[in-house]
């Protein structure tokens, strides 16, 4: 064998212990020298806490646009129209998703954009205060400047004012409204604000709603701006484009100890078809 032959031999460094075992003297298979994988790594940095904080505020006020956008919005309600069940300065939250693929049904209590002066300046008010204006704009606070009202009438429905009962019909069926409607004296029907129960609204047109406020003689709704047979050069529109709706109240949020789910009456169970 030759030198060089000699020289690729592996080298053995182990050693007898006093015990009889064999141990190996390289550094490499020592515990105490070897050397971590990890050890050599940079250890990882930390953001500053100011900068995670304003961090998680921004993800925070991206995710608030975004649900505001697509999912859920807060609004309070601007006056005593939808009493019994939504009492003036409520706050509400209003989902979008189901009007996502279909429209508002008769029942549905539902926020829309003003379709054209019937708010008060009052009703208009948004929150003045620097804070609370940009809480709203981003879905933090709730909303002004819309309109609460029950849809009583959809797409070719014709509401009728009022049988002998007092009571509204939609295609011809009278509506029991006693469980959500109030009950107030001196009102003989369970029409407008303006106390006429003789009047009729109808077909409603392609695209647009009928709707009232659950206290009939305190709400400015459809009803309230009919054309009625004594005026002339009326140019008053009774209804709201389905386009405006904004979503479907679906929960009382505030004050707590009135919290409560909104959902659909059965009053407009059997309500039939327009002919």
């Amino acid at each position: 064998m030759s030198t060089e032959d000699r020289d690729l031999d592996p080298v053995d460094d182990t050693v007898d212990t006093p015990d009889g075992s064999r141990s190996s003297s390289s550094a490499g298979a020592s515990g105490a020298s070897a050397v971590s994988p990890a050890a050599g790594e940079k250890k990882r940095k930390h953001l500053p806490v100011w900068q995670e904080t304003i961090l998680l505020l921004g993800i925070a006020l991206v995710l608030a646009v975004v649900i505001k956008a697509l999912f859920v919005q807060a609004f309070y309600i601007p006056s005593e129209s939808m009493e019994p069940g939504l009492v003036e300065n409520d706050r509400i939250l209003v989902q979008k998703p189901s009007y996502w693929f279909g429209e508002p049904q008769r029942g549905d209590v539902v926020v829309f954009e003003d379709p054209g002066s019937w708010l008060s300046d009052a009703e208009q008010g948004e929150p003045t205060n620097g804070l609370t204006s940009l809480m709203a704009k981003i879905g933090l606070y709730p909303t002004g400047g819309h309109l609460v009202k029950r849809v009583i009438g959809v797409e070719g429905d014709t509401i009728t004012c009022c049988d002998k009962k007092g009571r509204i019909s939609v295609n011809g069926k009278p509506l029991n409204e006693e469980g959500y409607v109030q009950q107030e004296k001196g009102i003989d029907c369970r029409g407008p604000m303006t106390g006429n129960c003789s009047w009729s609204a109808g077909p409603v047109p392609e695209g647009h709603l009928f709707v009232m406020g659950d206290n009939r003689g305190h709400s400015a709704d459809s009803s309230a701006h009919l054309c009625l047979p004594q005026e002339t050069d009326c140019t008053k529109n009774p209804y709201v484009p389905v386009d405006s709706v904004v979503g479907k109240v679906f929960v009382l949020l505030w004050p707590t100890d009135r919290f409560e789910w909104v959902g659909r009456p059965d009053a407009f169970a059997n309500v039939p078809d327009p002919s």
